[in-house]
């Protein structure tokens, strides 16, 4: 058998298995259930490469946006696109993250990513308390706008 037969066979054998695997649904579950990988591994790749001494800081904060917004994802998949309307703060948490790593490992250590990392970490966790009470928490909230409003009125009848 010529190498060329045997070059030609392999192909044969592998395009069998792809188009096999398709017709199977195999691609399309990984397609629908891994997609995110394609947004983890570049972050983490930008990670890798950081601490590998092959590129400079700053590419620390799309490093840490990436990975994040790849763990959003997939709880998005596992729990259904529904739990975004909890999550959403965490993409602005991703963002105070990356800021907070390039303040970290800049040799320099700069003022201003920390300062903005911490805002956005604060801007970010105020919406996900927001969203957390804002369904029954509304109710925590009247009434406790009544108890106060009541002891203001009830409580303080020397004044009148």
């Amino acid at each position: 058998m010529s190498k060329n037969q045997y070059t030609i066979g392999l192909l044969f054998l592998i395009a069998g298995a792809v188009i096999l695997l398709g017709k199977l649904g195999i691609f399309a579950f990984i397609g629908t259930n891994f997609w995110p990988l394609f947004v983890l591994i570049p972050g983490i790749l930008l990670h890798v490469l950081f601490f590998g001494r092959l590129l400079p800081p700053f590419v620390l904060i799309p490093g840490a946006i990436l990975t994040i917004n790849a763990f959003i994802f997939f709880i998005c998949i596992a729990f259904g696109w529904s739990s975004m309307q909890y999550l959403w703060p965490l993409f602005i948490l991703g963002v105070a993250i990356g800021l907070y790593e390039y303040h970290l490992f800049d040799t320099y250590h700069p003022k201003f990513p920390r300062t903005l990392a911490i805002i956005l970490a604060l801007v970010a966790a105020a919406f996900f308390v927001v969203m957390l009470i804002w369904g029954w928490g509304l109710y925590l909230i009247a009434v406790c706008f009544l108890a106060v409003g009541a002891w203001l009125v009830a409580g303080r009848r020397t004044r009148w």
